[in-house]
């Protein structure tokens, strides 16, 4: 019975464990502001080989969209909310970011 329990314990702890291996990480966080169909800022610098947590408020009055094609990220934002996405580590290079709803808006974050 102390051998099914023990299991038991593993089973129930090993996803929590996971999940604080993949997300637990104290990650930098960048934000970015969707105005009138623009990024602002519409480039960032960021350390190359790292991953990094963005912040997107839509301060429009539709929604937008937030997107990347590599690595493939992609988030609807309703008027007036903020999305956070977790972005996995970039090679050094300019990585293109877009509203897929309003093809104006366009941004990159450049890896270092």
């Amino acid at each position: 019975m102390k051998r099914f329990a023990s299991y038991a314990f593993i089973a129930l702890c090993a996803p929590m464990a996971i999940e604080n291996m993949a997300y637990g990480e104290d990650l930098t966080t960048y934000s970015i502001t969707l105005k009138n169909h623009r990024f602002v800022p519409a480039e960032i610098h960021v350390p190359s080989g790292k991953a990094f947590m963005i912040v997107v408020t839509n301060a429009d009055d539709t929604s937008d969209e937030f997107e990347m094609n590599a690595p493939p990220v992609e988030k609807v934002i309703a008027p007036g909310a903020e999305g956070k996405l977790r972005i996995r580590p970039l090679a050094p290079g300019r990585f293109r970011f877009f509203d897929d709803f309003h093809q104006e808006a366009q941004g990159a974050f450049i890896a270092d």
